[in-house]
C-alpha cells in the first residue's frame, strides 16, 4: 500500500510540473503576439476563466496528496503501535512466567520450612520423652529437686508430659506453688 501511495504522489507531482509548464508557454506565446495590448483585457478574463478550472483541480490534487499523506502518518502510527502491543504482551508473559516461577519457588520453601519445623517439633518430642523416661526412673526426691531447679515453663511442660501417677510421687518434693500452678493450668484446659 506504502508503494501505491508513493507511486500515486510522484504521478501527482510530475502531473503538476507539466501542466505549470504547459501553462507558462502559454502565457510566453501570448506575451510575443505584439498585440498583447489589444488583446490584454480579453486575455486576462480567458485566463481568469481558464485558470478557475485549472486551480480547482489542483487544488483538488493538492488536497488529495494531503490526505494520502495523512494517511500514511495514520499507517505508520498503527503499524508502530502494533509493534509496541506486541513489545508489551511479550513483556507480560515474561513477567507472568516470572511470576509463576517466584510462586514455585516460594512453595518449595514454604514445604522446606514446614518440613524442617515438624522435624524440629519430631527431635524435641524425642527429647522430651526421654527427660520423661529419666525423671520415672530417678527417685522422687532426687527428681523433685531437678524439677524446681528448672525454669517454671520447662517444670510446668515436663509436669504435663508425665503421666498422673508419677507427678504423684513427686508433688511432695516440688515446690508447692509450681504444683498448683501445673493443677489449675490442666483445669483450665491450657
Amino acid at each position: 500500500m506504502r508503494g501505491r501511495v508513493r507511486l500515486l504522489l510522484c504521478f501527482v507531482a510530475v502531473a503538476g510540473l507539466a501542466l505549470g509548464i504547459l501553462a507558462q508557454g502559454a502565457t510566453h506565446a501570448t506575451a510575443e503576439s505584439g498585440t498583447a495590448s489589444r488583446r490584454g483585457a480579453e486575455t486576462g478574463t480567458e485566463a481568469a476563466q481558464g485558470q478557475q478550472p485549472f486551480n480547482a483541480s489542483r487544488a483538488a490534487r493538492e488536497e488529495k496528496a494531503i490526505q494520502d499523506a495523512r494517511r500514511q502518518q495514520l499507517a505508520e502510527k498503527e503499524a508502530a503501535l502494533a509493534a509496541k502491543e506486541q513489545e508489551l504482551k511479550k513483556l507480560s508473559a515474561k513477567l507472568e512466567a516470572q511470576v509463576k516461577a517466584l510462586e514455585e519457588s516460594r512453595k518449595r520453601v514454604d514445604e522446606s520450612m514446614k518440613a524442617r519445623s515438624s522435624a524440629q517439633k519430631k527431635q524435641q518430642d524425642e527429647k522430651a520423652q526421654k527427660m520423661v523416661k529419666l525423671f520415672k526412673a530417678m527417685r522422687s526426691e532426687q527428681a523433685g529437686q531437678l524439677i524446681d531447679s528448672l525454669h517454671e515453663d520447662l517444670a510446668l511442660a515436663l509436669l504435663s508430659r508425665l503421666d498422673t501417677k508419677t507427678v504423684a510421687k513427686l508433688a511432695p518434693f516440688i515446690n508447692q506453688p509450681r504444683v498448683v500452678k501445673w493443677i489449675s493450668e490442666n483445669l483450665q484446659g491450657k
